[in-house]
């Protein structure tokens, strides 16, 4: 059977996200104020997916199935004010959801795991392994940036229009404050435009392995700026998906879920 691939994202237009798989369990975390959706599944090493802005932990659902396959513990949340989580009485950023983050862990009784992000997931993951890399196995860092300089300015593309509206549709279906996106679109760009801010220095402290992965396309980040955090962070790598974007797990599972599983098979060895 082909792989299934989607680069202009025309079946997630046509279809929308793919459903999650049965989680073994769920439930609400509750931290600051807000109630976090999390769920697990399967069993081995954990791997826990974090997603980007504006978007919900169904953004993954062609992740979840392979790397279960491949001997993980899957565990997914949402984000605060993403998804079915609410919003709480902390602001939004980075080191927000990175504690958010580890109070999930800290459910599960997980004490350690591999974290994959993507995005404004991939800078929550940064900022948990700076703040605490006892608890990080290892980092993928997909496709974000941790200044300023590492952004593309914004052009609205066909395939950013095909993502967007569903971004919001799911948010719509599954929020505890359905009609609330607006004020999330309003909060949220504001925290993009002036963090983390990190300096070359401040990502030489990273103690855990990490894969700076990047799509031969990627909309908003470029790819200087994804080499660059490699070359800054003490034993990292970059990594290039031709032909996929910024919506590379949507776009070209299979490909995707390759460099996953073969870093993680690298933080085993």
């Amino acid at each position: 059977m082909p792989p299934f691939i989607d680069l202009d994202l025309s079946t997630l237009e046509a279809e929308g996200f793919p459903p999650l798989p049965p989680a073994d369990t769920a439930a609400y975390v509750e931290r600051a104020g807000a109630q976090l959706w999390t769920a697990s599944y399967g069993s081995g090493p954990t791997v826990l997916l974090l997603h980007g802005g504006f978007g919900s932990a169904g953004n993954f659902a062609h992740q979840v199935p392979a790397l279960t396959a491949g001997g993980h513990r899957v565990i997914m949340m949402d984000s605060r004010a993403h998804g079915r989580s609410s919003w709480g009485d902390a602001p939004l950023g980075y080191r927000v959801f990175a504690e958010d983050a580890l109070a999930v862990l800290d459910h599960w009784g997980i004490d350690r795991a591999a974290i994959v992000g993507w995005s404004d997931g991939a800078d929550t993951g940064l900022i948990g392994a700076l703040d605490h890399p006892e608890r990080i196995r290892g980092l993928v860092f997909f496709a974000c940036n941790v200044d300023t300089t590492g952004t593309k300015p914004f052009e609205m593309t066909e395939v950013i229009g095909r993502f967007f509206p569903k971004i919001v549709a799911d948010y719509e279906a599954h929020s505890p404050t359905p009609a609330g996106f607006s004020a999330l679109q309003e909060a949220l760009p504001k925290v993009q435009a002036t963090e983390p801010n990190l300096s070359a220095a401040d990502l030489a402290r990273v103690e855990v392995p990490v894969l700076s992965l990047l799509g031969e396309h990627d909309e908003f980040i470029t790819r200087a700026h994804a080499e660059y955090i490699a070359a800054s962070i003490p034993g990292a790598r970059f990594q290039l998906l031709t032909e996929v974007s910024h919506f590379a797990p949507l776009q070209h599972p299979d490909m995707f879920n390759r460099a996953i599983l073969d870093f993680l098979a690298e933080l085993r060895a």
